[in-house]
């Protein structure tokens, strides 16, 4: 018995590295894709080559089974790449054209507590405690100050922060779908068919880009480099390893990780791009981590 805990023990804290690695790897994914759009590339084009990179990969250890076990299940895969996918980054990057990169990355950053009002809206005998929630919205203050890192800054606009809005209302739905399939099909079966839908579904969107780049530039390192991050590891390994941990561990807890994506992108941002930390940066990454804390704690003394 003490042995089989012992294992379950090493399981939980495995899937929380997972989502931890997955989380720090996406906040890497702003410095990178920003890299990329400074070489010309549209932000349609980088999402589809990602997902396409990723599905291909992705493809010899899945091609087995190639449908779900049945049309309902069929459907939310449609919907989990929709949700994940086209509708979360084509949402995220058209917000940025009308309203601050603060605004978005604040409301986009929101999504973990619109996951827990959700589960709790969805699922009865799930609603949060007040300690959740308390410490969820101690997380999103540092958060806030981790984004207002350089200068405060925040212009409503009712556009770009309702596509801001919908982008995190996307992410919370694709893990409640999530949670969902991951009763019946494995997460590798998962991640593909969540990236086959989500780049189906986000081609029509090339039909409002101007430009494309060349095939040609593809192969330029600066470029390659970083479509090979994106797509084998921030989308072919993460997604998958969030699939997972989720799994073990459950919908609510792996999705407070998210708090600390900006945390990510900051650190990585001063050591990649030389951006600066102020010290309101500095009691962000405090405060997020207190909250993370705080959360995980009063959820504990609730159940008791």
């Amino acid at each position: 018995m003490a042995i089989g805990l012992g294992k379950l023990q090493k399981k939980v804290v495995l899937a929380h590295a997972e989502a931890l690695f997955a989380v720090g790897v996406w906040g890497a994914t702003f410095v990178s894709t920003k890299i990329l759009l400074e070489q010309g590339m549209n932000a349609v084009e980088i999402y589809i080559y990602r997902f396409l990179l990723a599905y291909l990969l992705l493809i010899p250890f899945t091609w087995r089974k190639i449908f779900a076990n049945n049309l309902r299940d069929e459907i939310l895969f449609l919907l989990l790449g929709l949700t994940s996918g086209a509708i979360y980054f084509i949402a995220e990057n058209t917000a940025l054209m009308y309203t601050l990169a603060g605004n978005v990355s604040l409301i986009t950053s929101v999504s973990p507590l619109l996951t827990v009002l959700l589960i709790g809206l969805f699922y009865k005998s799930e609603r949060p405690t007040r300690g959740v929630l308390f410490g969820s919205c101690i997380a999103l203050l540092g958060v806030a100050c981790v984004v207002f890192n350089s200068g405060f800054n925040m212009q409503v606009n009712p556009l770009g922060d309702m596509l801001a809005l919908g982008a995190a209302f996307s992410w919370a739905f694709y893990c409640i779908i999530l949670r969902k399939v991951n009763a019946n099909y494995s997460a590798l079966f998962i991640t593909r068919k969540s990236f086959f839908y989500g780049i189906v579904t986000a081609l029509p969107f090339l039909a409002f880009e101007t430009h494309f780049t060349s095939p040609a530039r593809l192969l330029e390192p600066e470029i390659l480099w970083n479509m090979l991050f994106l797509g084998v590891i921030a989308s072919m390994l993460c997604y998958y390893l969030w699939a997972l941990a989720m799994k073990v561990v459950g919908t609510v807890k792996i999705n407070n990780y998210m708090y600390l994506q900006p945390v990510f992108t900051l650190v990585l941002a001063y050591f990649i791009l030389a951006e600066h930390i102020s010290a309101l940066g500095y009691t962000g990454c405090f405060l997020i981590l207190t909250g993370l804390y705080l959360s995980e704690k009063l959820a504990k003394k609730g159940k008791n």
